[in-house]
């Protein structure tokens, strides 16, 4: 199959929808299907020259409104051509709007079968656009639900995310499949180099954390929660691998509670680093109450590392209360998290046996079987297309082809009423 992936995230943006991209689009390659990304430039840092057949970049505006996320600037038909030579079987999209849309055009044009990955509550990203705006946030899931229901088939991370957009009105087909993790890669990497580059006491137990250091992961509760509990366990030090706006919160923190000394802010890592941090953390600590699965969680696991996390999407298809680590209540404050520290550095056997469960839990997730899961909704997709005709492009008339266009047009610009309407009715 060839199949063309629309995202607005990609490498070297550091995040769960750039990194599910890219291993999906790996994974996929390896079993012979040819895959073109259309993703916007972000900065020239960390850029790979060698992707130039896989990855087409479009103009964007970068670090959006403060974000760390860069803003595709439409320019028409810039993407046609390249579409067009790779000849896709299927369409992709990973986001609801801006190459979102464009990811619509395409295949509408080629009559090709859209496939959507519910990947974030975008309601919770809102305050990058309008601040903490309710009527926003209403419009943000509207969009999306309209969106998944103009496409022929919708992936959801998670059961909780395929529950929850169903309850919203989706009733497009909706498959649950996650982003896969490298059980082998994060399973052999090297916690000891990890902890002597960043000069950490081999025998001190490392609290760790990785992710986009942004105000919706709910990282200041969970710092807290961190250096309440160190401030009771003397020989415990905390890692956060990851960058965004709230790691000066994270930093202030740790330093009015006087354990700076003990806190270790890496900023981003990849690869063997990232591998290696995992590795070298004895207990993984996750706030995060948007998020659509449980990426990290399961990394974390693979290189053995149990979690302790709040009951949320993502978090509860992965965490088992007591056997791979603790699931505490969504609502819990920060002392009942601190204290679900406490317990856990203070009983290692009971961290030994969540250990032993962690890595289990991980081989559930392979990326082989989730690519496998994906691979084969393409076909489905393919082979059941929704009303769509058989006719090629090349067929068409030049009069249905604009017809086609405009009714693509008309369908977009209805979505985005409809949601306005239902918004603020």
């Amino acid at each position: 199959m060839h199949i063309c992936m629309f995202t607005n995230t990609y490498l070297p943006h550091v995040g769960g929808v750039a990194r599910s991209v890219h291993h999906f689009a790996q994974d996929l390659q390896k079993t012979g299907h040819r895959v073109l990304i259309v993703a916007p430039t972000f900065s020239e840092a960390g850029m790979d020259d060698t992707e130039d057949d896989m990855v087409l970049r479009v103009p964007a505006i970068q670090n959006f409104n403060g974000s760390d996320f860069s803003m595709r600037i439409p320019v028409p038909f810039y993407i046609d051509e390249k579409l067009d030579d790779f000849r896709a079987d299927v369409i992709h999209s990973h986001h609801p709007y801006l190459l979102g849309d464009a990811g619509f055009r395409a295949a509408r044009r080629r009559r090709l079968p859209l496939v959507f990955t519910h990947h974030t509550l975008y309601e919770e990203y809102t305050h990058y656009v309008t601040g903490d705006n309710e009527n926003f946030k209403r419009f943000a899931r509207n969009l999306s639900t309209m969106y998944a229901n103009l496409c022929d088939h919708v992936v959801a991370p998670s059961k909780s995310i395929a529950d929850l957009i169903r309850d919203r009105g989706v009733t497009t087909p909706v498959t649950e499949i996650p982003t896969g993790v490298d059980t082998a890669f994060f399973g052999s990497a090297d916690g000891h180099a990890f902890k002597k580059a960043w000069q950490i006491p081999e025998n001190v137990f490392v609290i760790g954390h990785v992710g986009r250091l942004a105000p919706e992961k709910n990282l200041v509760f969970l710092a807290k929660s961190v250096a309440e509990s160190m401030e009771t366990l003397s020989d415990t030090w905390f890692c956060v691998a990851g960058q965004g706006p709230e790691k000066k919160k994270i930093h202030d923190l740790f330093e009015a509670h006087n354990l700076s000394d003990r806190l270790i802010l890496t900023g981003n890592l990849t690869g063997k680093d990232l591998a290696d941090a995992y590795q070298a953390m004895d207990m993984f600590v996750f706030s995060s109450k948007s998020e659509t699965q449980g990426m990290v969680l399961t990394e974390a696991m693979a290189a053995g590392t149990p979690v302790i996390a709040l009951d949320a999407p993502g978090a509860r298809e992965v965490v088992r209360h007591n056997q791979n680590g603790m699931l505490l209540p969504g609502d819990a404050n920060a002392q009942v998290f601190s204290r679900a520290i406490c317990d856990a550095v203070s009983h290692p056997e009971k961290t030994a046996a969540w250990q032993e469960c962690a890595w289990q839990t991980a081989r559930d997730f392979s990326r082989e079987a989730c690519a496998k899961k994906l691979s084969d909704l393409y076909e489905h997709a393919i082979s059941h297309r929704n009303g769509v005709s058989d006719m090629d492009e090349t067929d068409m008339e030049p009069w249905d082809t604009f017809l086609l266009a405009i009714r693509t047009e008309w369908d977009l610009i209805t979505e985005k009423a409809q949601t306005i309407a239902r918004t603020f009715s």
